[in-house]
């Protein structure tokens, strides 16, 4: 046998190893934190404790449940074509509000386009996050208000936000964390391994918060990565860790945990909220074309709303008058919202030529001037039907 037909022999066998590696199989059944089930039963877990009043429970059910109503309604306004486009967070009810009520007035968040859980936790009026998707401004608050960036929609890019920011408090002197929301998806972008890496050498108070909801749009999970995504971290030198992300209990306990290290000078931590989308990624996708429906039905077991009720009803921390107020109550937001978006005022048409060049452009100039006319032409056609 020649050299030549050895080596050929050999190729098969050495590709065959690749593509064995490459499709390695992931644990099915994560390592994650937990402390109330899919069954709504309280478990205790070594590193991570808390201790919650009745109210306090009653309030993490009611932020759930008021944004699952604003979020089902938000998807009902862009199906009636109020809205140019909606990101629902149906599934990730627990992942938000539990982080979002773990942070402090004086820490800062740098959210996505999806983190409507957050913004009521922050403060944000609901109907201010719809102008955007609506198509008439650009963000509908002031982020130093509520210390709550506006949505971003390049992906990743608010990890490097985020770092530069917490950086910056760092320097400040103040003892203050940040927070950066992104998705599963987000976390294959090179901004996201840039940020990863400021932080960890520059100490940067901040706390990454990834919602794996298992889909970047069309493309699961095991597809980007080849760990767990809490895993990442380890490579840049700091914590990572996965929580139960339909267990707002579990999202509260880690994210206050990480924010604390982060205010006491110890670096940035990765948090992998283990979680679900319910839904499509935005209104303009079908999830049926890529996704079983019995996936769907597994995780809708786990849903974070129904598991705390089931553990307020078991333990009589809330009796049925709590649930039917609360129905009331969040029929009155839908309503609010459904009136709000169609109120809205359409902005001036000649506004997207302002604000481009501080000392105006001919080409820009040009266009103004001919998009003038355009719609000085429906003027005349109106007077001439008269």
């Amino acid at each position: 046998m020649t050299v030549e037909s050895t080596a050929a022999a050999r190729k098969p066998r050495r590709a065959s190893k690749r593509t064995s590696a490459a499709k390695k199989p992931q644990s099915s059944e994560p390592q994650l934190v937990q402390l109330l089930t899919p069954e709504g039963e309280r478990v205790e877990h070594p590193d991570y404790s808390i201790d919650l009043s009745a109210e306090e429970l009653r309030a993490l059910f009611r932020d759930m449940v008021l944004t699952r109503r604003f979020d089902a309604e938000a998807t009902a306004l862009q199906r009636q074509g109020e809205l140019g486009l909606w990101a629902s967070l149906l599934g990730q009810e627990a992942a938000q509000i539990g982080s979002g009520r773990a942070l402090r007035d004086d820490d800062y968040v740098f959210p996505t386009y999806r983190e409507h859980g957050v913004a009521w936790c922050r403060g944000v009026d609901p109907t201010n996050l719809l102008g955007m998707f609506r198509g008439v401004n650009h963000g509908g608050w002031d982020p130093t208000t509520n210390n709550f960036h506006l949505y971003t929609i390049v992906i990743g890019s608010q990890t490097l936000h985020a770092t530069g920011y917490a950086m910056g408090v760092a320097k400040d002197g103040a003892d203050s964390a940040v927070i950066a929301y992104f998705g599963d998806g987000a976390s294959s972008q090179g901004d996201v391994a840039e940020s990863f890496t400021f932080s960890a050498v520059y100490n940067a108070p901040v706390v990454f918060f990834c919602q794996n909801n298992q889909w970047a749009i069309s493309e699961p999970t095991e597809r980007q990565t080849r760990v767990p995504l809490y895993q990442r971290a380890q490579g840049y030198g700091f914590p990572g860790v996965r929580v139960d992300g339909n267990d707002v209990l579990a999202c509260l306990a880690v994210t206050r945990s990480a924010l604390e290290r982060a205010r006491r000078g110890e670096g940035p931590t990765l948090v992998e909220a283990f979680t679900y989308r319910m839904g499509a990624h935005t209104t303009s996708d079908d999830p049926t074309k890529y996704r079983a429906d019995d996936e769907r039905a597994a995780w809708e077991a786990k849903d974070p709303i129904l598991r705390l009720r089931t553990y307020l009803e078991k333990e009589k921390l809330a009796d049925e008058a709590f649930f039917t107020e609360l129905e009331a109550e969040s029929e009155t937001l839908g309503k609010r919202v459904r009136e709000a978006v169609r109120a809205m005022p359409d902005p001036e048409p000649m506004a997207l030529f302002e604000h481009g060049y501080a000392d105006g452009n001919s080409l820009v100039d040009e266009e103004r001037a001919q998009f003038a006319a355009y719609q000085a032409s429906f003027a005349d056609s109106a007077e001439e039907g008269k």
